[in-house]
């Protein structure tokens, strides 16, 4: 007689009963979510109205208002942003306390969905910006005692003497050894230019989203026209409306087709060795046509990362050879490598998780230490900006970056909250102008 295992037919623990507890624990994870995260606008939708030292005092729920004078809601009639209103409303109002924690509250990217956190930066955009010089301070102090910017962000004669073996940034079993012909193309000190620096990026390598960045010492006026005329929402524009000098990253056009929107004024232009040796057959044989690209910006010191790799020494050393050559008096500056491990150490803390980090974080980061106060145009790395409209990579093609190569979303993240704790000011809207 044949044995019937009286199991046979039960799931002890099996594929069916895994399963149904996979279900359960993933619907109360987000059962939770919705709890944690979304208590903010559960409290938003009951409130009868705002406390009465805001404007709009009896204001509730949403709006769906289309009079030019009144409030006006985007394309979603329940979105909380309005695109004219009758403020801004001040910094320490109740109102943009709250509005500001919202952007505080999301800890990382993944939280909320890429739409919600438009939703949340565009109200944010009803209140007035200040700088807070206590946390600005605060997070330049931290920054200098990682990367010290002032010190490193160059190659000096100081910071690196003669017969220095100067380790690389990525190649770190390699070094190069500083002899006295390299020796003599550092500057004795810190250049002028990194006094405060001022950026508009614009490709790093050749298929790179490396955004704007503003920095000065005292913002006299925002810009206007950045990308399209009144609009701020462009990625890697230029500035032009603004006092202090102005860089640009890998050789940009500024020719009259962008020079509109753009500026022309140049202080500082970096360029990639990867375009060089792309585009310029790596200065080993004819050498006049990337000199006048860079008599494009001819008031303009050209910056190099040397000592990212091995690869991108000799090439970015011909640059001086070239200029010389010329008889140029452009000067030339090298990125110093441990400026830039010490950065992408610190932003890697900062939940930046990429291969690198972009040109225009590296000078975010400098311009922090050195500059009192900091804005940034043009900073965005989706497709759609905050209004949901489509925009090209850049403002003078639509190249995607490489895969894996940046991590721009939570680059541009950060400065979220950045922004949010009045550390620096990110523009993405319409600016006026001087």
């Amino acid at each position: 007689m044949r044995y019937a295992d009286p199991s046979a037919n039960r799931d002890l623990l099996g594929n069916r009963t895994l399963l149904f507890i996979f279900i359960c624990a993933f619907a109360l994870v987000t059962l939770l979510q919705q709890i944690l995260y979304g208590r903010n606008y559960i409290k938003r939708d009951l409130q009868s109205g705002w406390q009465s030292d805001d404007p709009l005092a009896n204001w509730t729920g949403f709006f769906n208002v289309t009079d030019d004078q009144a409030v006006q809601s985007g394309s979603d009639s329940s979105s909380r942003y309005f695109e004219f209103y009758k403020g801004p409303f001040e910094y320490n109002s109740s109102r943009c306390l709250e509005l500001r924690n919202e952007i505080l509250d999301v800890k990382v990217l993944s939280m909320v969905k890429q739409s919600e956190l438009f939703d949340r930066w565009k109200s944010l955009q009803m209140c007035k910006w200040a700088l807070n010089v206590t946390e600005a301070n605060h997070f330049k102090s931290t920054l200098t005692r990682c990367c010290n910017a002032p010190s490193f962000l160059f190659t000096t004669q100081k910071n690196t003497p003669l017969g220095t073996k100067l380790k690389y940034e990525v190649d770190t079993s390699g070094v190069y050894h500083i002899n006295q012909e390299i020796f003599r193309m550092f500057p004795k000190a810190k250049p002028s230019v990194a006094r405060c620096i001022t950026g508009t990026l614009a490709r790093r390598g050749s298929a790179e989203e490396v955004p704007e960045v503003v920095m000065s010492n005292r913002m006299e006026a925002e810009c206007d026209s950045l990308h399209t005329p009144g609009s701020c929402q462009a990625k890697d524009t230029a500035v032009h409306c603004i006092s202090g000098g102005q860089g640009r990253c890998n050789l940009p056009p500024i020719s009259e087709k962008y020079s509109a929107d753009v500026g022309v004024k140049t202080d500082v232009v970096t360029v990639n060795p990867s375009i060089i040796t792309d585009r310029f057959h790596k200065l080993e044989k004819w050498r006049r046509p990337f000199f006048r690209v860079l008599q494009v910006y001819p008031n303009a010191s050209v910056l190099l990362p040397a000592f990212y790799n091995t690869r991108n020494t000799d090439v970015s050393i011909r640059v001086k050879y070239v200029l010389d050559d010329f008889e140029s008096p452009q000067a030339v500056y090298y990125f110093h490598p441990q400026y830039l491990v010490n950065v992408s150490r610190y932003w890697l803390s900062q939940g930046v998780r990429a291969k690198r980090i972009s040109t225009g974080l590296i000078l975010v980061s400098a311009a922090l230490e050195l500059c009192q106060e900091v804005h940034l145009f043009g900073f965005w790395a989706f497709p759609m900006n905050p209004s949901g409209l489509y925009i090209t990579h850049h403002y003078y093609d639509n190249v995607k970056p490489r895969p894996g190569f940046h991590a721009m979303p939570s680059e541009i993240f950060n400065f979220l909250h950045l922004h949010s704790r009045g550390i620096l000011r990110v523009h993405t809207g319409t600016c006026s102008c001087c």
